[in-house]
């Protein structure tokens, strides 16, 4: 009796398959906003999900043992694009109206049915969850690679037009400037946690391994609360919040760049930076890398040269040859004031009028012993530069 009633309740499913099929469509219709508002060809989609998970039930419910997969089998009629467009959370409810359908147009049959649909409704709310999981691994390992990929362009600089996309593809949400951080990569190294404090301190972070250094490249984001939004971090306030990210040893920040697509050049200074900090013994960390800017050029890396020249010599030079003249005496006595005005024959209150416009001209106050030391530098490699390009010679010569 028990096989017959099953057979004929077969039969009956089968027979009502297109009538279960039209009437989930029009309650899903009916009852899900984000399924009206989607375009026809994504609504075609979801129905043969829809119909297939009917189809599906049907076998499956005449013999459960023979097919034991095909719940997973149901969201292979959705086209990849679908998982992208249609959250788990809206899966959840596409399945709850079909199985709500199904079980009114067949109430009061045997009640082995509603048990085997209740059971087949909980194997395809499972086999959803394992679909999306999956989804997000692979999204997880692509978005690794092209990350990996971007941020070892923006290192090597050598990168194309399709850069921009790429970015944007990993879900950059930094717009403006960006500056690059370089240090050691930890032994275990928490990714999340970096992204979690890049976040809570309105930056967007793009993260690179390279070998035993770790890179990241700083964006800043729209604050959370507009209307009572703090004065944004600068660069150096964010890295000093990353710090703990990263391994021992030192830790350089590149200068800021008008956009991610320029951070190569923030990339260059920071990892040569990096690789001289060690011979400036009590460099701060993070240190910037323009402060690093006499080791660099001892290095022989020609970035460190031109800024020495481009922000200190030559606007000295095109201000003031006599502020020039001023911080080459100064430099070269030791930073003694008399010394200094003695040489020049001037009052020593003169010489400290001179170096405060020096400082107001250039930014860098040459009574502090290291920032003596970059202008120094800068006045050697300007001096350098200039008898080099045919020029007269510095005002010290």
């Amino acid at each position: 009796m028990a096989e017959r009633t099953k057979a004929q309740t077969l039969a009956r499913l089968r027979k009502l398959s297109g009538e279960l099929s039209s009437a989930t469509l029009k309650r899903l219709d009916d009852t899900l906003p984000w399924y009206r508002d989607m375009p026809p060809g994504r609504r075609s989609a979801v129905g043969l999900v829809a119909q297939a998970g009917i189809s599906s039930f049907i076998s499956w419910y005449d013999d459960p043992d023979s097919t034991p997969w095909i719940a997973a089998d149901v969201f292979g009629a959705a086209p990849r694009e679908l998982l992208r467009s249609v959250s788990l959370q809206q899966t959840l409810q596409l399945i709850r109206v079909t199985v709500e359908t199904v079980e009114q147009r067949v109430s009061g049959e045997d009640e082995s049915l509603r048990e085997a649909i209740l059971l087949y409704s909980r194997e395809i709310a499972f086999a959803a969850a394992d679909v999306y999981a999956r989804a997000a691994e692979s999204r997880g390992l692509w978005d690794a690679r092209l990350e990996a990929l971007v941020v070892d362009s923006i290192l090597t600089g050598e990168y194309d037009s399709e850069l921009p996309s790429r970015i944007a593809a990993l879900g950059w949400n930094g717009h403006g400037e960006v500056s690059v951080l370089v240090g050691t990569a930890p032994r275990q190294l928490d990714v999340d946690q970096l992204r979690r404090t890049a976040r809570h301190l309105d930056a967007d972070v793009l993260i690179g391994v390279q070998g035993s250094r770790l890179v990241l490249v700083l964006g800043r984001t729209d604050a959370r609360d507009e209307e009572e939004a703090p004065e944004p971090l600068s660069f150096l306030e964010i890295a000093e919040r990353l710090e703990s990210g990263f391994g021992p040893g030192h830790l350089v920040l590149g200068h800021a760049v008008p956009s991610v697509v320029d951070a190569a050049r923030s990339a260059r200074a920071a990892l040569a930076g990096f690789a001289v900090a060690r011979a400036w013994r009590t460099a701060p960390r993070p240190t910037l890398a323009d402060d690093l800017l006499p080791e660099r050029a001892l290095a022989g890396d020609p970035l460190a040269r031109a800024t020495l020249v481009e922000r200190i010599y030559l606007p000295l030079k095109n201000h003031s040859p006599e502020l020039l003249a001023t911080l080459w005496a100064y430099l070269d006595n030791g930073r003694s004031l008399e010394a200094t005005a003695r040489e020049l024959f001037v009052h020593p209150n003169t010489v400290r009028y001179r170096l405060k416009r020096i400082s107001e001209v250039i930014g860098w106050d040459a009574t502090g012993a290291r920032e003596a030391l970059i202008l120094q530098c800068a006045l050697i490699t300007g001096s350098i530069a200039e008898r080099g390009s045919g020029g007269a010679g510095g005002a010290h010569a």
